[in-house]
């Protein structure tokens, strides 16, 4: 299954695709954007296993004309960037990239959530503009079968998101919207 949105806070667009992988799932895409730095093209993959926890993710590509490069890998009890171990997110299950609306996918597939049901879902969250791999405090609460309220206050953000029956964020208020 596949999406392709359009940014709405610049101009931009992001397409993504989830496929079976072994016994897991590859979510690989390409996001297209303005950047503050200038034109941006980021190919991105993510892998997770069969309970939807992951593996290891990858983000390439440039910003203006700086190359990018980045590998991420999660074993049981730690995460690597680039191979170097970030210190305090061993019990994160979830990467995050802050520049795509896919990745919230794997979050909600893992999680599970029925309608009424509240969790915080951490993650490790990799902010494209430091480079870095921290932790990002994350809310879902089910309100339907496709709207979730969500609330990452460390960023700080908090909307509605409207899921689309595939699992796909369909609208992520002032970000985001899913093209037909």
């Amino acid at each position: 299954m596949s999406a392709l949105w359009r940014r709405l806070d610049r101009p931009g667009h992001d397409a993504a695709c989830l496929r079976p992988l072994g016994d897991g799932w590859k979510l690989s895409g390409v996001a297209v954007f303005l950047h503050e730095s200038g034109p941006a093209s980021l190919e991105y993959s993510v892998e997770v296993d069969s309970r939807w926890s992951t593996k290891r993710g990858r983000v390439t590509g440039f910003i203006g004309d700086a190359a990018i490069g980045h590998n991420i890998r999660r074993s049981r009890d730690k995460w690597l960037l680039d191979d170097v171990e970030i210190e305090g997110l061993a019990l994160l299950l979830d990467l995050d990239f802050s520049f795509t609306p896919a990745t919230n996918l794997l979050q909600l597939k893992r999680a599970g959530l029925q309608v009424g049901q509240r969790l915080a879902i951490p993650a490790a969250w990799f902010d494209l503009d430091a480079a870095t791999l921290t932790e990002l405090p994350q809310h879902y609460e089910r309100i339907s079968d496709t709207v979730f309220r969500y609330a990452a206050p460390s960023v700080p953000y908090e909307g509605l998101l409207e899921i689309s029956l595939d699992g796909f964020v369909e609208s992520y208020p002032d970000l985001w919207r899913r093209e037909a």
